[in-house]
This record gives C-alpha cells, sequence and structure tokens, in this order.
C-alpha cells in the first residue's frame, strides 16, 4: 500500500471513522506536486501582480500566446491545462487592458484568435526574467543528473496522468482477462 495511504475503519475513531483509506497529504504525490506549484506561482506572482497588476491566470496565458501565437481562448485553456472560465476572464481584462489582441482566424470566421500586443509583450519581457530566474534558483539545488530524472519523470508522469484522466471520465466497461490488462497498462501479463 502506498505511504499515503492510511487505513481508518475503527470504531474507536468516533463518528467520522472512515471506512475507507485516509489519504496522508504529506506523501501524496498530487497534493504534494500541488504545493509545489502554488508555491512557486506565488512567488513569481509576487513579483508581477503589483508592477503590472497582472493576475497568475494573466500572466499563464500572456506566457501561453507568447510561445504559441494565434491560440483561441478554448485552445489557450488545453494547452496550459486551465479552467476554461478562469483564461476567459483572465483573456477579457488582457484585452481591456489592451495587452492582447483578438483577430478573425482566415481559416475559420467563426473562431477568433489571439495575439500578445506591444502593451503585453512588454509585460512579457518584464516577467520572464524574474521566472527564468527563479527557476534557475530553485533547479540549483540538483544536479544534472537529478534534473534530467526529474524531466523525464514529470514527462512520464503527465502521460500517464493524461491517459488516466480520459480513463477516469469513461464509463467503465467490465473489461476482463490478459487482453484487457494489456490495454489498462500497456503491459503484457503474460511477459
Amino acid at each position: 500500500m502506498p505511504e499515503s495511504l492510511q487505513s481508518k475503519t475503527s470504531a474507536a475513531d468516533g463518528p467520522l471513522a472512515l471506512t475507507s483509506p485516509l489519504i496522508k497529504l504529506e506523501t501524496f504525490l498530487p497534493y504534494r506536486l500541488s504545493v509545489l506549484a502554488n508555491v512557486t506561482s506565488n512567488a513569481i506572482a509576487a513579483a508581477y501582480e503589483d508592477r503590472f497588476g497582472l493576475t497568475i491566470p494573466e500572466w499563464r496565458v500572456i506566457a501561453v500566446l507568447m510561445r504559441h501565437p494565434g491560440l483561441s481562448a478554448r485552445e489557450v485553456a488545453e494547452k496550459s491545462r486551465m479552467d476554461a472560465v478562469a483564461v476567459s476572464r483572465a483573456v477579457n481584462r488582457l484585452l481591456r487592458a489592451g495587452r492582447l489582441r483578438r483577430a478573425v482566424a482566415a481559416d475559420d470566421r467563426r473562431r477568433s484568435i489571439l495575439q500578445v500586443s506591444a502593451a503585453g509583450a512588454a509585460v512579457y519581457r518584464g516577467v520572464a526574467p524574474i521566472a527564468l530566474e527563479f527557476e534557475r534558483s530553485l533547479l540549483d539545488t540538483l544536479t544534472n543528473d537529478e534534473r534530467a530524472a526529474l524531466d523525464r519523470l514529470l514527462g512520464v508522469l503527465t502521460q500517464r496522468a493524461e491517459v488516466l484522466s480520459v480513463d477516469l471520465r469513461a464509463p467503465k466497461k467490465a473489461a476482463r482477462g490478459p487482453r484487457a490488462r494489456r490495454l489498462q497498462t500497456g503491459r503484457d501479463p503474460a511477459r
């Protein structure tokens, strides 16, 4: 059993006793990754919130569009894994502030695309060095081998989480047997 799970089934635990495992947050990977992401985002945000009046979602939208210009708001949400409502609000604030421009896509007049304006690019040029310096300082605690391992493991975990996310949303089918296990895990149980 993973260290992040503890069984709580005793009636002596009182009226709130659980009959399912209790998540031990200190070792629960999704919680730990969320805390790390929040600490990192908040630290960088402290540097740009006052100076540029920018929220974390607004910064993320600008950063995504600087890397991938011409996306729709929906595509920004997909690429950043941000909530679509948060992206929509951030986009609207950035448009009002003149930091983004919206245009109609040439290939589909029903689709609007977003570009970072000159004002938004100036914000990006002010924030990006701060974000990169924070990343450098954070990663300085790791050796080159540890950095490479972290990068590889984050890729593996992200890919697996995406598969599991789809699986959790799909209706469950009572598939059994070696072929079903091979399809579910990507491994052949006979090997």
